[in-house]
Order: structure tokens, then C-alpha cells, then sequence
């Protein structure tokens, strides 16, 4: 008598044929970006262009068949730990150091990017709060605007996630989801119109296609590394490190949680730390990075380890296929009948629309008083970064800077920390507005002192460079 398994059944090959489809999308896309000029033009990446023509086959699909072309689940857990481990692999890599002159303005870029957290989440929750008096549209929604334009498909769907689990926001997941994607259309868009500007002004030519990148020997044979094949494929170790220190960050996280269930720490425990440790998962996965590659190093430098594990070429390379992963999954795990309703619908646009105007509008008056020397450089690769994703923000950078001769590609980089810091109050605001209507508009003031605190704090250190 057979038990168990059979090889045949539809669920042994669930996550293959999905992995699948989304790769073959993603090709899909990039052929259809090679053979079609305006599309290049657009600067959308392959992965979102191929989340869209999933989600556009996907709703034929399920017209025609009365089924789903994809289990949902499937497609928010790819995206979920599609950025948990991204953000594993971001922090094992082993960065250059940089000049006193490019420290100083990754740390003011930190204070842009949390600043224009800080304006969508205002402006947006506002709104928000505006339109639930009108239509009964969920009064909290509004912060979902920097989770998906600042933070990328990740948070939104964790967030997302969270509120309609949490707060009863329906369609909270879809919701998230579809600002991020959103997002990816605003930073098209928007960077066209800032392009064609410098176009009109004869500062940048057309571009057609990006400078491709050189590998180098170096990249792949870093000084006293393991070697690329032995006992074990170089590659397999990086991929070893990236998903161990994913699970340590999830043990510590599973640990909180255990602590969280029995109750001692009450209603806070259950309602606001639990959510916020696993929707900080990219968090978690980040400091552990961080931790296991010095502890490498410490053990490198005593001569207990002679070689280096890590590969910087190749956990880049680990980072863009999660990264592109999570962007297609969560464009294609979009429930599009919740655009049958219009306290969805109207909030969604509304909030899209203003916060990408005021991103745009903010960053062209930040970039002009704080990097007067790459001003336009650091515009296009913030303004993407913080509609899209990192990688949207070097898509457009490249048309006027292919070569990152300015310190703009770099500033992107090293950031993250100062910015984690800075935004961490923000983060925790996430769990206190959905609450009530009166810590919404609580939130909405602190939201708004702590921006013209870092704005203070970024105007002033400019204005003592400029001194020295």
C-alpha cells in the first residue's frame, strides 16, 4: 500500500511551475525591452513589466477557467521572503571604503530618504483619513503610501498583511501590493519628465542603452578568498552564508515571538510588537548579516579561518535575483476585484498621485540646496529609489551618470544605516495610527515635527560644509 507522496501530484510541482512562470515573465519582459524601443524608453524594469503581464494573464486565465492561475499564498510568500533574504545577501557584501566627502552625503541622503518617508506618510494619511468620512474607506490606508513607494513591494505586503489581519482592512494585502506597483509607474514617469527637462536644456543626450558592466577577474578571485570550485562550489557557499543568516534571524525572531505568547507583555505584545518583529524581517536579516561577516573577519584576522567566504560580486548577484523575484510576485499576487470598489480605488489613486508630485516636488528642492555639484545625479537615483526600489533608482541614474562618476550610486549604498535609524520612530508609528482615529492624527503631527527636524538637521550640515 503507497503512502505518503506521489511524485505525480499537482502540489510536488506547485512552487517549480510558479518559479517558472514568473522567470519565463521576466525573460519575456526583457525581450519585449529589446525589441521595442518606446518601452526601453520607459525605463521599467523587466521584473515589474513582467509582474504586469502576469497579472494581466493571470485575470484572462481566471475569466475564461473560473479557476487561479497561481496560489496567492505562493506568490505573498515569495515576496515576503524574497526580501528577507535580498537584504541578507545586501549585508554580507564586502564594500570599499569611502572619503570623508562621500560619508558626509550618504549621511544627508539619509536624511532625504526618511524626509520624504516622512512627507508621503503625512500627505497620505491626510487623505486618508479625509476620505473615510466621505466613503467609509479605511482611515489608515494612507500609510501604506512610503511602505510601497520608500520601502518597495516587501513592506507592502507586510504591512499590507498586517493591517488587514490586525485592523480590518480588507483588501489590505491587495492594497499594499498595488501601491507598490504603483510606485514603479511613478518612477517611470517621473523620471521621463525630470529627463526630457535636462534634454530640453542640452544638459544630457538620449541614451538608448545602459553601459553594460565589466566583470573583472577581482570580482569573481577576491584577495585571499576560497577558491571558485573545491569540495563545494563557491557559489553554494555564498548562498550557505545568505540563507543561515536568514534563519539566524529567524530563530531570534521565533524566540521573541515565544516570549510574546505567553502573554506577559499583554495587549502591546500581541498587537503591536508581535507584527512589527515579523514585518521586520529584512531587518533581522540585515543586522545578522552584519554579524556574521565580521564575525568571518575576526576569525580571519586571529588565523583561526585563512581565507574569505564572502564574495561581494556574487551576493550582488544573489540580492537581484531575490529582489527581482519579490517585484514580479507581489505585482502578480494583486487581487484586481477589489478595483470594483470604489473606497479601494479612490484612495489608491488619490494617494499614489499626490505622494508621487510631492516626492518629485521635494527631492528637486532638496537635491538643488544639498548637492549642488551632482544635483541632478542625486535626483534621479533618489526619486527612483524612493517611488521603486533601489534598482529603478540606478536605471535612471545611468541615463545622465553610466559610469557613477558622482557620488550618487554610492550614496544609495551606504545610507542604509543612518536611515534605519532615523526611521525606525516611523516604523513604530506604523502600529500605533491604525488604531484609533485620535493616534492617526497623533501620528500625522509627529510625522510632520520629526520632517522639519531632519530637514533642519540636513540644511545646516550643508550650510557648515560649505563653510569649510
Amino acid at each position: 500500500m503507497t503512502t505518503g507522496i506521489n511524485f505525480w501530484d499537482g502540489s510536488i510541482w506547485t512552487f517549480v511551475t510558479t518559479l517558472t512562470i514568473l522567470l519565463i515573465a521576466m525573460l519575456a519582459a526583457a525581450m519585449l525591452r529589446r525589441a521595442f524601443p518606446f518601452i526601453r524608453k520607459l525605463m521599467i524594469p523587466s521584473s515589474v513589466l513582467g509582474g504586469f503581464l502576469i497579472l494581466f494573464i493571470g485575470f484572462l486565465y481566471n475569466k475564461l477557467t473560473g479557476h487561479h492561475l497561481f496560489d496567492r499564498s505562493l506568490l505573498e510568500t515569495l515576496t515576503y521572503h524574497g526580501l528577507g533574504l535580498g537584504f541578507a545577501a545586501m549585508s554580507l557584501r564586502n564594500l570599499d571604503q569611502y572619503n570623508q566627502e562621500y560619508k558626509g552625503d550618504s549621511f544627508r541622503t539619509s536624511l532625504s530618504v526618511v524626509s520624504s518617508y516622512l512627507i508621503q506618510g503625512v500627505a497620505a494619511l491626510l487623505i486618508t483619513i479625509v476620505l473615510s468620512y466621505v466613503m467609509n474607506s479605511f482611515f489608515a490606508s494612507g500609510l501604506l503610501l512610503p511602505m510601497g513607494y520608500g520601502q518597495g513591494p516587501g513592506q507592502a505586503y507586510n504591512w499590507g498583511r498586517n493591517f488587514e489581519n490586525t485592523y480590518g482592512f480588507v483588501d489590505g494585502t491587495s492594497f499594499g501590493l498595488t501601491v507598490a506597483a504603483m510606485g514603479f509607474i511613478a518612477s517611470s514617469v517621473g523620471g521621463i519628465i525630470y529627463l526630457n527637462r535636462l534634454r530640453r536644456k542640452g544638459i544630457v543626450r538620449s541614451s538608448e542603452e545602459y553601459v553594460e558592466e565589466a566583470i573583472t577577474p577581482e570580482q569573481l578571485f577576491g584577495k585571499d578568498e576560497i577558491p571558485m570550485a573545491d569540495s563545494i562550489d563557491k557559489f553554494t557557499v555564498q548562498l550557505a552564508l545568505v540563507f543561515g543568516t536568514y534563519t539566524l534571524a529567524y530563530l531570534v525572531m521565533r524566540g521573541v515571538n515565544a516570549i510574546i505568547e505567553t502573554g506577559v507583555l499583554g495587549n502591546f505584545g500581541t498587537n503591536t510588537l508581535q507584527p512589527l518583529i515579523w514585518g521586520f524581517n529584512f531587518l533581522f536579516a540585515t543586522l545578522f548579516g552584519i554579524l556574521v561577516k565580521n564575525v568571518f573577519r575576526a576569525l580571519q584576522r586571529k588565523g583561526i579561518i585563512k581565507q574569505a567566504y564572502t564574495n561581494t560580486f556574487m551576493q550582488n548577484r544573489i540580492a537581484g535575483f531575490m529582489f527581482d523575484v519579490m517585484v514580479v510576485a507581489s505585482i502578480a499576487a494583486i487581487n484586481l476585484s477589489a478595483f470594483t470598489h470604489a473606497e479601494f480605488v479612490v484612495p489608491l489613486l488619490t494617494i499614489c498621485l499626490v505622494g508621487a508630485v510631492l516626492t518629485y516636488l521635494y527631492l528637486d528642492v532638496f537635491c538643488r540646496r544639498v548637492y549642488p555639484g551632482y544635483r541632478h545625479e542625486a535626483f534621479l537615483s533618489l526619486y527612483g529609489m524612493l517611488t521603486g526600489t533601489a534598482s529603478t533608482g540606478v536605471i535612471l541614474l545611468r541615463e545622465v551618470d553610466p559610469r557613477f562618476d558622482t557620488p550618487a550610486a554610492n550614496n544609495l549604498v551606504y545610507q542604509q544605516g543612518w536611515s534605519i535609524l532615523f526611521g525606525a520612530p516611523m516604523l513604530l508609528l506604523m502600529g500605533v495610527a491604525p488604531r484609533s482615529m485620535g493616534r492617526a492624527w497623533m501620528t500625522i503631527g509627529i510625522m510632520a515635527l520629526m520632517f522639519i527636524v531632519l530637514n533642519f538637521i540636513a540644511f545646516a550640515k550643508r550650510k557648515e560644509k560649505k563653510k569649510k
